[in-house]
């Protein structure tokens, strides 16, 4: 990757130019900070925001202006050592926290250097107990300015002195501003009381042991000698004692700032634990959805109950990619939106459309603002007066897509909250798109092949009607008042879809009749007559060949019984009472009525009132009593234009 294009990179955890922000703030107080971070292409709730990182070019900008702002041309590192300042939780500071002392802090400057920057590689070499080697080498096409050298001498320094030590001493013997590959630095630092004391209490134990020994032969009593090693002793445990003291004061240190360390990683892991749960609340709740409204409305209602957001909104491309439609959300008054945007949505087939949501969609990437003011000339006219009518302030909004292909856009605001929007926000809502996208994929291939098979089911009872004009139509009718008797009784879904199943495919085995009897003008022969019976018996053997499954499962006993009577004088079993399936009495009620009230090729219809009254004199006898009643309330409320559209 070429310099220029790596100066567009985002290289600089914004925690870095954070520090910055209260070193400015303690003092630098008089400057204007939003007339520096705009200076740079900086926002405060990027800076404020632990996920987002800086470009080199931004960097520059900040530091430069900065520089002018202040006149301090060690601003750089000043700012580095601000890091452990103890009035405030600087980055590096919130780092070492947790570690017992600098040597060990130097040791793992490579491994939490990663979490400020990706422009170079850290490498730490010990030198000694009380001294280290650091090499910093820029990745390939990074150009790193001179103040970033001098902002690393600061936090060197602030390494040490977070411990409460003294300035470390700092020696550069190669600089990358001085044509060397890397900056090499090499740091040592006074060694804390304790060590000292220790050595001190050691080397003093070792003269006072000679002294004691040597007085046994050079003073005359052994009084003197008795006296000069409890001297010793005294002077040795005095000096242990103080070494011990001052050993517990620096593990009480790491102990305290150990707890404090150990308090902000659980408050970091519940974090982005209850992220992690969220993520998979919103896929538990999808995979129970299989139709798209359902997807849509859980979603939004676990938006709504877990995220801190004032408002949220789904919208959905249309199927040519013309249109991006607000379809469901939460937060808005009422009719806020469908007065709006709901029926015509954003256009996508449109050059000059340049919305938020529009190229968020057609870019397949988030968008994060926090003052809709700042892009109000990058938008249409429209698109402004949608974001103002609505009151939009600061959102988000996150592509959902599958498998590359956009589908449409996850959008948060507040309107109440004062709270700024994060970038973290941004991979909080990407994952739950992400979710959506998949859910959303998975129930259009369901509605497909739902239509799918629907569309063979009419072609199915189709071919048994085509055969004869006078009965076409038979199925679709009889369908409409088998699920006109189920919505009366109250069925549910499930089983009415079962039965509207059954009902167009009741006399599928009418394939196996032939014409000439099927079609025969005058009565049946008895002979005739059980050739027609034969048609229930084939329906059911001919369904069992298809693979029906879940709510489809009972189709082909359902339609091969529905001319079963209640006393047992049916077909083809001679069925009784509760051995005939519910479903099936249904079927058989809704049956005879349109049977008798069409034209046949031996008869005319017969009247609605005579068809109804035949009905009800043989309850309990062929027919079901609450399916002729629920029938008759059916045919009362829908005597015409009565059609039956079936769920997705």
């Amino acid at each position: 990757m070429k310099s220029e294009e790596l100066l567009n990179e985002p290289l600089y955890n914004s925690r870095i130019v954070n520090n910055y922000i209260k070193l400015i703030r303690s003092r630098y107080s008089y400057l204007n900070l939003e007339d520096l971070l705009s200076s740079a292409g900086m926002e405060l709730y990027q800076v404020e925001d632990e996920g987002h990182w800086f470009t080199q070019n931004q960097i520059n900008k900040f530091h430069q202006r900065l520089k002018q702002l202040t006149g301090n041309k060690n601003i750089a590192r000043e700012a580095g050592r601000f890091a452990a300042d103890p009035g405030t939780l600087g980055i590096m500071r919130y780092h070492l926290l947790g570690l017992i002392g600098p040597e060990y802090a130097y040791e793992l400057i490579g491994n939490y250097a990663s979490k400020f920057t990706r422009s170079t590689d850290f490498i730490s070499k010990k030198l000694g107990s009380n001294k280290v080697e650091i090499t910093v080498t820029p990745k390939k096409g990074v150009r790193e300015g001179i103040y970033q050298c001098e902002n690393r001498f600061g936090f060197w320094e602030a390494i040490t002195t977070a411990f409460n030590y003294e300035l470390p001493r700092i020696e550069h013997p190669e600089c990358i501003f001085k044509g060397g590959k890397s900056c090499r630095y090499i740091v040592s630092w006074q060694e804390s009381p304790a060590v000292f004391w220790k050595k001190l209490r050691n080397i003093s134990g070792a003269v006072l042991l000679v002294l004691s020994l040597s007085s046994l032969a050079l003073l005359p009593s052994w009084q003197y000698t008795i006296a000069i090693f409890s001297v010793s002793v005294s002077i040795y445990l005095l000096l242990s004692l103080y070494v011990n003291n001052l050993n517990n004061k620096e593990l009480f240190r790491a102990v305290t700032n150990l707890q404090e360390s150990s308090n902000n990683s659980v408050e970091l892991i519940n974090k982005n634990y209850e992220h992690a749960l969220l993520i998979n609340e919103v896929s538990q709740a999808l995979s129970k959805e299989l139709e798209l409204n359902n997807i849509l409305s859980s979603v939004v209602n676990i938006l709504e109950k877990r995220l801190d957001y004032d408002r949220g909104l789904i919208l959905l491309g249309n199927s040519e990619k013309t249109r991006l439609i607000p379809k469901t959300g939460f937060g808005y008054k009422q009719g806020e939106l469908s007065n709006f945007t709901l029926s015509r949505g954003f256009h996508l087939d449109r050059e000059d459309s340049k919305g938020v949501f529009v190229v968020s969609f057609r870019e397949k990437k988030p968008f994060l603002v926090n003052d809709i003011d700042e892009i109000k000339d990058a938008l249409t006219a429209r698109s402004f007066e949608f974001a103002r009518k609505v009151g939009a302030k600061s959102f988000i909004c996150c592509p959902i897509v599958y498998e590359d292909e956009p589908i449409g856009v996850l959008a948060v605001d507040n309107i109440k909250t004062k709270k700024p929007l994060l970038e973290s926000d941004i991979n909080i809502l990407m994952g739950i798109a992400n979710q959506i996208g998949i859910s959303i994929h998975n129930a259009k291939l369901i509605e497909a092949r739902f239509r799918q098979f629907q569309s063979i089911l009419q072609v199915l009872a189709a071919t048994t009607d085509a055969r004869d004009p006078i009965t076409a139509g038979h199925s679709e009718k009889v369908t409409e008042y088998a699920v006109g008797i189920c919505n009366e009784l109250g069925l549910a879904y499930n089983y009415t879809e079962m039965i509207r199943v059954a009902s167009l495919l009741h006399d599928y085995g009418k394939i196996g009749v032939d014409d000439a009897i099927l079609k025969k003008p005058g009565r049946l022969t008895p002979e005739e007559y059980d050739h027609i019976k034969t048609h229930a018996p084939k329906t059911k053997n001919i369904l069992e060949q298809v693979n029906f499954e879940g709510i489809y499962k009972e189709v082909p006993e359902i339609a091969g019984a529905h001319h079963e009577k209640l006393d047992g004088t049916g077909y083809p079993n001679g069925l009784k009472g509760d051995e005939i399936h519910f479903g099936a009495k249904i079927i058989a009620v809704a049956d005879v009525f349109e049977a008798l009230t069409s034209k046949r090729h031996y008869r005319d219809p017969m009247m609605v009132n005579d068809a109804i009254e035949h009905l009800q004199n043989n309850i309990g006898i062929h027919f079901d009593k609450q399916c002729v009643e629920a029938f008759i309330r059916f045919y009362n409320n829908n005597s015409s234009d009565v059609t039956y559209t079936p769920q997705g």
